[in-house]
């Protein structure tokens, strides 16, 4: 449920510029994310989408513009602050990211066992509760090489809510999964962001299952956001942009050919060879 008008966003992104070795990659990017809700970051691959989340969570610093979280300006915060700043934070990672030599259990406990100094006996507890809400619970005594890729990212997905953060991000996490697999992650986003009372920011490129979950989309193109809105309003768009990508369509803003001279002249013909 969106909040009230009158309540400040969870998430703020303002005018934030961003390059990496002095190559621009995000032009006064603004974007919000309501408490509660689940956004949406989509756009072609190279369009700065990953690098907005690590923006967010403090791993990046903006060139110019501010990034707030719970009122807190991230680029500002030392070295403390950010550190419990992030223990306020999940991250689903690409592929999951495991830890190849734990076994399921110690994986969603390592956050517990980090963070906290709760009894193992509760922290026990807690990691079968996770793993019970991502329905692996029968799982935990394997090693992440014993399941599935669907599963590991269920462990994960179990692991980044270990400690009920208010803000859960998702670095493409439907990436590889078979269409049921797919379908479980998309909808244990949905449901556990509601059930925590959490803000989801969900990176991916899979329109049809992001569609069914989001509040709201933010499209990002050419290093700016060049739509936003529901998926409702996305979908009855006529921006070229906008219908391009959702349709996967070929001819449009975004070119297949990137910049390049003409074959001819890099060939060679008609003028000396370089």
């Amino acid at each position: 449920m969106s909040p009230p008008a009158s309540e400040s966003p969870f998430v703020s992104i303002d005018a934030v510029s961003f390059g990496y070795n002095a190559k621009p990659l995000l032009r006064e990017v603004s974007m919000t994310a309501p408490r509660g809700a689940v956004v949406a970051l989509m756009g072609g691959s190279g369009s700065g989408k990953t690098t907005l989340l690590r923006l967010i969570s403090g791993q990046l610093r903006p060139d110019a513009g501010r990034v707030v979280v719970e009122g807190q300006d991230v680029a500002t915060l030392d070295r403390p602050s950010l550190y419990r700043f992030r223990r306020r934070t999940g991250m689903l990672f690409q592929f999951g990211a495991l830890f190849t030599d734990l076994s399921v259990f110690d994986n969603v406990a390592f956050p517990l066992r980090e963070n906290t100094d709760l009894p193992e006996s509760m922290i026990r507890d807690l990691v079968m509760m996770k793993l019970e809400a991502v329905g692996l619970r029968g799982s935990a005594g394997l090693m992440p090489a014993q399941i599935s890729g669907g599963m590991a990212r269920r462990v994960a997905l179990a692991r980044a809510i270990a400690l009920d953060p208010p803000l859960l991000m998702y670095d493409e996490p439907f990436a590889g999964l078979d269409p049921i697999s797919l379908g479980t992650i998309a909808h244990l986003i949905r449901s556990l962001n509601d059930a925590l009372g959490a803000t989801s920011i969900v990176v991916t490129h899979d329109v049809p299952e992001t569609f069914a979950i989001a509040d709201r989309v933010f499209l990002l193109g050419g290093g700016r956001v060049v739509a936003s809105g529901t998926p409702a309003e996305l979908r009855a768009s006529d921006d070229p942009f906008v219908t391009q990508f959702l349709h996967g369509s070929r001819d449009g803003p975004v070119a297949f050919h990137q910049p390049a001279p003409p074959m001819a002249t890099q060939l060679g013909f008609g003028g000396p060879a370089r």
